[in-house]
């Protein structure tokens, strides 16, 4: 999935949680974060805070790539 905004990115996020089978409250208990917090980024809400949100990713086993256009 190319991510292009904050609200691709959390609905990519959605999209892993559920196919793990985790509840947001879990993966707030395993990761530390809070259930609001993981509750904004699968719903896009722009943050500034992109530490916390690669080690969701990670958690989740996905990866970043950045590459450049064109």
């Amino acid at each position: 999935m190319k991510i292009i905004d904050s609200k691709s990115l959390g609905q990519a996020i959605r999209e892993r949680r559920k196919e793990l089978n985790y509840t947001q409250a879990f993966l707030a208990e395993f990761t530390g974060l809070s259930v609001t917090f993981i509750s904004d980024v699968e719903r896009g809400k722009s943050t500034a805070e992109i530490g916390k949100i690669i080690e969701l990713l990670h958690v989740l086993g996905m990866d970043v790539f950045v590459e450049r256009r064109g």
